[in-house]
């Protein structure tokens, strides 16, 4: 009888990654995942090892490079500390839903429940942060667990886990067609057309109608722009959508909450009719006329009501669904609701600007981010950190609609910056990148500027320092608390 030929299990997963496009994988090298960073090795010319200088950076890192790409991240932790390192960069991606696979070193499966060195039971500290969870039994079904983590965090957006006992890798195993990825379908979830006919009424009616907007409109400014002219209605979007909106689009009001522009809170607190579409806001209860009528439109029908009584819920793409309502509503007049907004983004931006020429000492972040935008590129990519500098970027960038923004939207883990910007310069080598830091956020990372060097990725860190967790002390202050924050 022939012998079946064989390959080595630890590369024949690394194989499984490259069928799926995986160009990058994050981590740091530990005992426990020599086996897979032996097929790393072999496989180094597919796939490129990006050692970080602590985990949680690649796991951030990961996140990041999924949320710009939509691509699905991968990054690694050894057992133990390597593993737990992870948690914090993970939580980002589960909580903005974006794909990421993390391979979890682990000791060798003939010493687990031995309390060997660095032993953890690494599944339920996991299970929370993960919709895919797993450890592998047997070195045939490496490839095969592996394969469909990728699958489970491409459909479900999350995080993606499995466990790899070191000895694993190293076995040869029977080569097999396991690779799902040129099989693997998605589509869109269109809008049930007795939905949007009920919605249209509520537009035509509507006195102070407002659309307000999430990532899940990415890439749908033109269906953004023709409902918004077509309805005479201004816009608001969320923080994750920063940029997918001109900042200086006439319609767009900016963005709601604390990190807001007035114009966006001021409208949402006084329409009479507000057309959710492709967001989770958290903050809606607190920002939105509890007394509007609200039309959300979501591809999950878990978040219908959950920040606002809906008035009507719409199941479907949010760029097909704002299209089809354009076509079939009637167009409303440019009346003084619309023109006033209009006039009421103008004097917030005039007002904006009033500070960027002042000598101001220290220098204001006007000043610093009129710079910004006088150098940035077409294309340029921004990733903001969490803090103060999270309202300067979403105030004072200037985007054209061609350029990218990141950040820690809902996680809002302080650190993101260095770690998005190294994504974000190995995909997209030939564009600009900038990370935007306040001295909290950078001195939690700053270790990784040694990865930017190491890997000679040209980014520009702008770091902005007031010697405070400033975000936090404004917060006490406002409730007049007694602040013990300092930098």
């Amino acid at each position: 009888m022939e012998n079946m030929s064989t390959i080595n299990a630890g590369i024949a997963m690394v194989k499984i990654m490259e069928s799926w496009g995986i160009e990058h994988i994050y981590g740091i090298p530990g005992g426990s995942f020599n086996s897979i960073m032996d097929a790393l090795y072999h496989e180094k010319s597919q796939i490129r090892y990006i050692q970080v200088r602590h985990e949680e950076v690649g796991a951030l890192a990961a996140a990041a490079q999924a949320k710009l790409t939509g691509k699905v991240g991968v990054v690694f932790g050894s057992a133990g500390p390597g593993a737990t390192h992870l948690i914090n960069g993970l939580y980002d991606a589960q909580m903005d839903h974006v794909p990421v696979v993390a391979l979890l070193g682990q000791v060798a499966s003939t010493s687990i429940n031995y309390n060997s060195f660095q032993e953890l039971n690494e599944n339920p500290i996991f299970a929370d942060v993960s919709i895919y969870n797993r450890t592998v039994m047997t070195p045939q079904r490496l490839p095969h667990v592996v394969d469909e983590a990728i699958k489970a965090a491409y459909e479900y957006k999350g995080v993606a886990i499995v466990t790899i006992p070191v000895n694993l890798g190293f076995e040869e195993i029977e080569k097999e067609k396991i690779s799902t990825a040129s099989t693997h379908k998605t589509g869109l979830i269109l809008p049930n057309e007795k939905d949007l006919l009920t919605a249209i009424p509520f537009i035509e009616k509507a006195k102070k109608p407002v659309l307000y907007v999430g990532q899940g409109t990415r890439n749908g400014f033109s269906q953004i722009k023709k409902f918004t002219e077509h309805f005479s209605m201004p816009v608001v979007a969320s923080v994750l959508a920063k940029g997918i909106i001109p900042d200086n689009y006439k319609n767009f009001m900016g963005f709601a909450g604390r990190v807001a522009t007035k114009p966006a809170n001021e409208v949402l607190a006084e329409a009479d009719l507000i057309l959710f579409v492709g967001s989770d806001f958290p903050f809606g209860r607190t920002f939105f006329n509890s007394e509007a009528e609200f039309i959300q439109v979501d591809i999950d029908a878990s978040k219908f009501g959950r920040r606002h009584t809906t008035s009507l819920s719409i199941l479907g793409d949010a760029n097909t669904t704002l299209q089809r309502l354009t076509e079939l509503g009637h167009s409303r007049p440019k009346d003084r609701w619309y023109l006033a907004n209009q006039e009421n983004k103008r004097h917030w931006i005039n007002w904006l600007q009033s500070f960027e020429s002042r000598e101001d000492k220290p220098i204001r972040p006007e000043a610093v981010y009129k710079e910004i935008n006088r150098i940035a590129e077409e294309d340029a990519i921004f990733v903001t950190d969490v803090g103060n500098t999270t309202i300067h970027s979403i105030r004072l960038l200037n985007m054209n609609g061609k350029q990218q923004h990141t950040t820690s939207g809902w996680f809002a883990t302080m650190g993101y910056g260095i770690p998005g910007g190294i994504a974000a310069q190995l995909n997209y080598p030939e564009k600009q990148v900038f990370t935007l830091s306040g001295d909290g956020g950078f001195a939690m990372v700053m270790q990784d500027i040694i990865t930017q060097v190491k890997y000679q990725l040209p980014i520009i860190n702008v770091v902005l320092s007031n010697s405070s967790f400033g975000f936090i002390e404004a917060e006490q202050e406002d409730t007049e608390q007694k602040s013990l924050v300092s930098g």
